[in-house]
């Protein structure tokens, strides 16, 4: 562990790209309407949009979380900050669908470099009994951000054009890179082989089954051309998937994903309702604009300001919950939260038929706020409490990966389960015509439409509260006198390999 005499300004200026970069998981779902009717494109392909980055961004964080152990944090922070400033900008620049779906790759390639150095760097710099409002900062800053990146992106979208969501990121990417350059510290560097074969059975079984996942109400989910069909594409990519898993455990050279670590009941639990939490997080807020812009008539800014009470009660609670969780048992904490989530969800599907008055989504707005603070960091304060220094770069990269592939998969879900409640929601015909319109349906299409949104709601209330069953189960927190008696282990002697707690 390398304690720095002042580590926050560093914290500081590695969460203002952390926070850009979450933004950008988001910012999107308010934008789709928009980019639809500027590129010509229809829902299934816009949603595209929000897949190719998170699917860019999840596939490579077991490698850059390693990258950054062998490099150091700091370095591949700043290279992957640049890579998405750029990307941001040739996003901005797209004049066609493909063309921002390519870009928008991209920039989770950059976002995926930068995101396993935050929390790696807070595990290296903060002593363990430290790590609280230091998690607790980190989890406000994801909370806050993927709730603040639909209203952001609603003002950019009417006052500017769909094009300054990601424009907007480039000034931002300039300051957030001076601030790192100058702030973070220099840290001691890992030597690490690389896993190439777990790389690209990762990589293969993660891209087949979104795609398959995604892409199967377009095609009926049958055939795509001769003997390939979306059954095979999403089994094939299981199949690699549990391949990966297997070579994980037979590598004796350093794998991508240490399966020892999955030996701590409490990482092992927080990862699993971490990824509910990415999922739920990403597939709520697509059915939740479309209807609001599509049946209801609002504008981006309009649409994306019912998430205020949200973000208001996120980012003022997330702060205290740090400090709680470093006096109370997390569980309880993430426990009420994810119900809470789960409640909140649900009651929003109910309230979105055509004629409820639209201030009555306020209340279940502000309710998610107050859940998702008290989620984020008892979830990564748990996960990363026992993992020592040389652990600290494969941990952050499994539970970012984790989160991350909860949104793709949270993404592609929801896309083929709307396409699924329009067929069988509206007239015969209309379903098609709905999916490619960006501006408000006719009087005609509302409740069809409305259903069908309400019903796609249900998926992320009902995932969310798998996660509610996975923290109940944390083991009580270990004292801090413990986890420093770990941290003093001869070199050489695996960490955490014998952790049951």
């Amino acid at each position: 562990m390398e304690i720095v005499a002042k580590p926050w300004p560093a914290l500081w200026a590695l969460v203002l790209g952390f926070f850009m970069i979450l933004v950008d998981s988001t910012i999107v779902s308010v934008a789709n309407p928009k980019i639809m009717e500027g590129l010509n494109t229809d829902i299934n392909s816009v949603i595209w949009v929000t897949s190719a980055y998170l699917l860019a961004y999840a596939v490579p964080l077991l490698v850059t979380g390693r990258l950054g152990d062998k490099y150091g944090p700091k370095k591949l922070y700043l290279t992957g900050l640049t890579v998405f400033t750029l990307a941001s900008l040739w996003c901005g620049l797209s004049g066609d669908i493909g063309m921002l779906i390519l870009a928008r790759a991209v920039q989770g390639l950059g976002a995926a470099m930068m995101t396993p150095q935050t929390m790696a760097v807070i595990t290296r710099i903060f002593a363990p009994d430290k790590r609280g409002p230091a998690m607790g900062l980190w989890g406000a800053t994801a909370g806050v951000a993927m709730l603040v990146g639909p209203i952001l992106g609603g003002v950019l979208v009417d006052g500017l054009g769909w094009e300054w969501i990601f424009f907007v990121n480039v000034p931002v990417g300039v300051v957030a890179f001076a601030m790192a350059w100058r702030l973070v510290p220099k840290l001691q560097t890992h030597d690490h082989k690389f896993d190439l074969l777990g790389v690209l059975l990762s990589s293969a079984g993660l891209l087949l089954l979104v795609f398959g996942i995604q892409e199967g109400e377009t095609y009926n989910w049958g055939t795509i051309t001769g003997p390939l069909t979306v059954w095979s594409l999403i089994i094939a990519g299981i199949l690699f998937l549990l391949l990966f898993v297997g070579w994980q455990a037979i590598n004796k050279g350093e794998p991508l994903v240490r399966l020892h670590l999955f030996k701590v009941r409490n990482f092992s639990l927080a990862n699993i309702a971490i990824t509910t939490m990415g999922f739920s997080i990403t597939a709520m807020s697509l059915p939740l604009f479309f209807y609001y812009q599509l049946v209801r008539g609002l504008t981006p800014t309009q649409s994306a300001l019912m998430l205020v009470p949200m973000a208001l009660f996120s980012g003022i609670l997330a702060p205290f919950i740090g400090k709680l969780v470093d006096i109370v048992n997390p569980r309880y904490v993430a426990f009420t939260g994810f119900i809470l989530m789960s409640v909140s969800l649900a009651w929003t599907s109910f309230l979105m038929t055509p004629e409820t008055p639209i201030w009555l989504f306020l209340l279940p707005s502000g309710l998610l706020g107050i859940a998702s603070s008290g989620i984020w960091a008892p979830l990564s304060t748990t996960a990363t409490r026992n993992l020592g220094p040389r652990e600290a770069g494969a941990g952050a990269g499994v539970y970012n990966t984790t989160r991350q592939i909860g949104s793709v998969l949270g993404s592609a879900a929801i896309a083929a389960l709307i396409a699924a409640r329009l067929a069988a929601e509206m007239p015969a015909g209309s379903a098609a015509q709905a999916a490619g319109m960006a501006g408000p349906l006719p009087e005609s299409l509302h409740a069809g439409f409305a259903t069908a949104m309400s019903q796609s709601t249900l998926l992320p209330a009902a995932a969310v509260l798998l996660g509610a069953a996975m923290v109940i189960m944390f083991a009580k927190p270990r004292p801090v006198s413990a986890i420093y008696a770990e941290f003093s282990e001869p070199e050489g002697q695996p960490e955490s390999a014998s952790r049951q707690h």
